[in-house]
């Protein structure tokens, strides 16, 4: 039997908790939730310059398209520009920058490329055998670090006073795990629809307008957008923790729908309290004596895995 939206009895193309919905009503509920996101809490405002965090996967798209969309909506005067980061992972990035490039020119945002080669020396696959030879740090190790740098770094650059992701509530259940299992209280606090503790000198703050947007609604609304998207998964994906918990995530929410949501409402009931409890740590930020950026060791995190790349 075919499920009925339950607004209006057109065919449904996905059941929600509170009911079926059809293309319309979803698109509409979908992009309603996004935007009370950013609303409620104070993502973005009228005198940001935005950037926005871009690979061209589904994630990215939606959420660019969506920022676009709501700026208009709202008359915000924002600058806004997407930022991608090619670390070189053949087969499979230049794919979704493809994406990115013919989804940005649609558009007519703004799209600003840097490159691991261009800021590190090689590629991600040229790094990582030699990296993980001398540190045993796995691929996705070595490509967060590096990204996360390069987005602050260009984003800063660039102007921009918020750094927007497209992190969704499948990937803040799973950090916010990754987290708890190895005791990482003081990263936990920088997590939430706003990223960070407080106002650091030299960091862009992040925020996640799809926080609380499933990973199987955001793929929906892509594929009924008709965005031009890669769906394939990163090829060293399989090698990170994050994975473990992803598969391990999605067999209890098959078994206990909701269980997704449940972790990420009541990690947001304790959220005040680990950051009250994290602004009490009096250390600062210092620059990082190769790159400028700010680190909490004399060299930071990309620094040292870039001298590792270059060791005699």
């Amino acid at each position: 039997m075919k499920m009925a939206c339950h607004k209006c009895a057109e065919k449904a193309v996905i059941a929600l908790q509170h009911g079926e919905l059809c293309k319309n009503h979803f698109l509409s509920y979908f992009e309603e939730k996004v935007f009370t996101t950013i609303t409620k809490h104070d993502l973005l405002n009228r005198k940001d310059t935005i950037g926005i965090a871009a690979s061209g996967g589904k994630d990215s798209l939606t959420v660019l398209y969506l920022t676009k969309k709501f700026l208009k909506k709202h008359q915000f005067p924002s600058r806004f520009f997407a930022l991608v980061v090619d670390e070189g992972i053949a087969g499979y990035r230049e794919h979704t920058l493809k994406d990115l490039e013919m989804f940005c020119k649609k558009q007519q945002i703004e799209l600003k490329k840097v490159s691991f080669r261009e800021a590190w020396g090689a590629t991600l696959d040229e790094a990582h055998p030699k990296i993980n030879k001398d540190t045993k740090k796995k691929p996705c190790t070595i490509c967060g670090v590096w990204r996360r740098s390069l987005l602050n770094r260009h984003a800063r650059e660039a102007g921009a006073t918020k750094l927007v992701t497209g992190h969704n509530l499948d990937d803040e259940a799973q950090a916010i795990l990754m987290n708890m299992f190895k005791a990482n209280v003081g990263l936990a606090a920088s997590l939430g629809p706003k990223s960070g503790i407080k106002e650091r000198e030299g960091f862009v703050p992040r925020v996640k307008p799809l926080y609380f947007c499933t990973e199987k609604e955001t793929r929906l609304y892509a594929f009924l957008k008709g965005f031009t998207v890669n769906f394939a998964e990163c090829p060293n994906a399989r090698e990170g923790f994050r994975i473990a918990i992803r598969d391990f995530l999605n067999d209890f929410e098959g078994r206990y729908k909701g269980t997704k949501q449940s972790i990420v409402n009541s990690f947001l009931e304790i959220l005040p309290l680990l950051k009250e409890k994290a602004r009490q740590d009096t250390t600062h930020p210092q620059a990082c004596e190769r790159c400028g950026e700010p680190a909490r060791q004399t060299v930071c995190q990309a620094c040292a895995l870039q001298e590792v790349l270059h060791a005699p």
